[in-house]
């Protein structure tokens, strides 16, 4: 586990750990977790917080409908921690990939069909997630750079592998950060290895310059 220099918010933090994030949102966090002490030991006290909070709740007996609800909840549930604690002992030797994204890549990075977005940069999308939001994994190749760009809603990215630095500063293994519609910047690789991101986004990029501003209507396109 690394120190990450770059963290979510203790607010952001809070709602993931009472479990109130949407499942894009808080996949971002359990990434940054895995790669940050500091954090993970934050999470592992708001939920010892949240734990004592439930236990002052007044308890209230069940009905039999709820009962029946919540052991048939319980059981599906099970089944799917079985399936998922497959996966997981497939891929412990697998030190590459986070824990939490194993169910979208059983590989390795270089196996998954990248996808060209420009000559420095390739995606792969895991999934969409039911608020509509886009979940990928972007690679951008040593010393390679994006275009200069702002947000048309929230971004989310943490860095898998490698570094890269834009405007505000350099980001590295495990570092999180949130861009929105305030923020512009030119993302760059560093020359010594390629960087992968996970990056999740409420709307596309909406590239800046002349030439940047020709491309958008494509880009909206192929982010729907």
């Amino acid at each position: 586990m690394n120190n990450a220099n770059h963290h979510p918010g203790e607010e952001l933090l809070a709602t993931y750990s009472a479990a109130s994030l949407p499942m894009s949102h808080a996949l971002c966090i359990s990434t940054h977790i895995e790669h940050c002490h500091e954090c993970a030991k934050k999470a592992k006290r708001l939920n010892l917080v949240g734990s004592e909070l439930m236990q002052q709740l007044k308890s209230a007996l069940p009905s039999s409908a709820f009962k029946k609800s919540l052991f048939d909840n319980i059981d599906e549930l099970s089944n799917k921690q079985e399936k998922a604690d497959e996966k997981v002992e497939l891929k412990v030797n697998n030190t590459r990939v986070p824990h939490c994204l194993t169910q979208f890549v059983t590989g390795d990075y270089a196996e998954l069909d990248w996808k060209r977005v420009s000559p420095d940069i390739h995606s792969y999308e895991l999934c969409r997630d039911s608020n509509g939001e886009k979940v990928e994994l972007l690679k951008i190749k040593a010393g390679g750079t994006s275009s200069t760009h702002t947000h048309m809603g929230d971004e989310y990215t943490v860095i898998l592998e490698g570094s890269f630095s834009d405007e505000d500063g350099v980001y590295g293994q495990g570092d999180f950060m949130l861009r929105d519609s305030s923020h512009q910047h030119t993302p760059v690789a560093t020359q010594d290895r390629e960087c992968i991101c996970l990056v999740v986004t409420e709307a596309p990029i909406q590239l800046t310059g002349i030439f940047g501003r020709l491309l958008n209507p494509l880009i909206r396109r192929s982010y729907t």
